[in-house]
């Protein structure tokens, strides 16, 4: 009678312990759509892929370069309640970049309510090269996850990686977890090398060409994986799935 018992309250003890808590899973797509009207690989219908995109991939952080300012709501509805940073790029003289349309050319960062926090930060580089197109930044951080996208300098290796080193200065002051997406303009093990700018206690993935994904290490790594985008710009989708426990 008495290991009956025994076992009744071990099995008991067994069933009240509480499970293991589930990662969440976060998907991280970053895009650079070619739709400022300028460059020779604007075709004009990269926003409806990049909708596409995201409707069948459901990403909880979208990161979008050479945007215009109007291409933030067809990507938002395509995100669903999302907070977004938009952030345009600057002339020498403070000025915003414009699409041909007139719109302010940038960046957007997007991250799911669910892990949004309140806060948006932007800025532009303490380095740039030559061009009249002065590179700039946009982050959500806080939250569940913070979250960063930039576009850096096509014109000069080493003030991309410069560029790149000081945005991933300030991330590493943000909440974790975090991620860092973006076309760099930077190869891995390229000249310079891509690599220079991960900081301690990040890690990097890239699409085998200039667009990478950084993140903290408390984000697991999943898969990466490269999405056709039909034509509709000069670069693929990358997608980094990461585990968040």
């Amino acid at each position: 009678m008495k290991v009956r018992v025994v076992l009744a309250v071990a099995l008991a003890l067994v069933g009240m312990a509480p499970a293991a808590a589930a990662a969440t899973q976060v998907k991280v797509l970053q895009l650079n759509i070619c739709n400022s009207g300028v460059a020779g690989c604007y075709t004009g219908r990269a926003v409806s892929k990049a909708v596409s995109v995201i409707t069948s991939t459901k990403p909880q952080v979208l990161s979008v370069n050479e945007s215009c300012s109007g291409d933030v709501e067809p990507l938002r509805q395509a995100m669903g309640v999302a907070r977004v940073a938009f952030v345009a790029a600057q002339r020498p003289d403070g000025s915003p970049v414009l699409c041909t349309n007139g719109q302010h050319y940038g960046n957007i960062v997007m991250v799911t309510e669910s892990l949004a926090g309140s806060t948006t930060a932007t800025g532009k580089y303490s380095a740039q090269d030559t061009s009249t197109e002065q590179r700039v930044w946009a982050c959500l951080p806080g939250g569940r996850i913070s979250a960063c996208t930039t576009h850096l300098s096509a014109r000069s290796g080493s003030t991309a990686l410069a560029q790149c080193k000081e945005l991933m200065a300030k991330a590493v002051g943000y909440t974790r977890p975090t991620v860092v997406a973006g076309d760099m303009n930077l190869r891995y093990q390229g000249s310079p090398n891509v690599q220079d700018c991960n900081p301690s206690g990040f890690y990097r993935k890239g699409d085998g060409s200039v667009q990478h994904i950084f993140a903290s290490a408390d984000l697991a790594f999943v898969s990466g994986t490269k999405i056709d985008m039909s034509g509709t710009t000069d670069h693929p989708g990358w997608l980094v799935t990461v585990n968040m426990g």
